[in-house]
């Protein structure tokens, strides 16, 4: 496994309206600057499939390998010859929720992915938490 990149951050928000946001697939696009949409098959659960189609690139398939309410998600993109995975990483403390995201790569053509959008990914983690973050934001006042 290879991280591309990492992001963190910070905010009042519950981590509810996080899970709310990101079982809204339809809405990405809004907060999440390297997509054009998303699509899920059924229910935001474990287990659940869909497409994602990222700007400039192909329409590509994705599981939601695992998802614990209010902590954890998990989805994973499928490239030819890699898996590129999208960890998604919150806890609470004092009133403060802290989110944690982790973008990774594996499979033997991992190498030949990470050329062609690892500088984009790596580039746009950060600003594409801190989008999130300001769009619960914008939703609780």
């Amino acid at each position: 496994m290879t991280t591309i990149a990492t992001a963190h951050g910070t905010t009042t928000a519950l981590p509810a309206a996080f899970f709310d946001k990101w079982a809204d697939m339809a809405t990405w696009p809004e907060w999440n600057t390297d997509t054009e949409w998303v699509h899920l098959d059924g229910e935001f659960r474990q287990g659940a499939t869909g497409k994602l189609k990222p700007k400039g690139g192909p329409t590509v398939p994705f599981l939601v390998e695992s998802l614990v309410q209010d902590r954890e998600f998990v989805d994973v993109s499928k490239l030819i010859g890699a898996r590129l995975t999208f960890a998604h990483f919150l806890t609470r403390a004092d009133g403060i929720t802290t989110l944690d995201v982790e973008i990774s790569i594996t499979g033997p053509l991992s190498w030949l992915w990470i050329r062609l959008m690892g500088k984009s990914l790596a580039a746009s983690a950060q600003p594409d938490l801190d989008n999130l973050i300001a769009a619960i934001a914008a939703v609780q006042v």
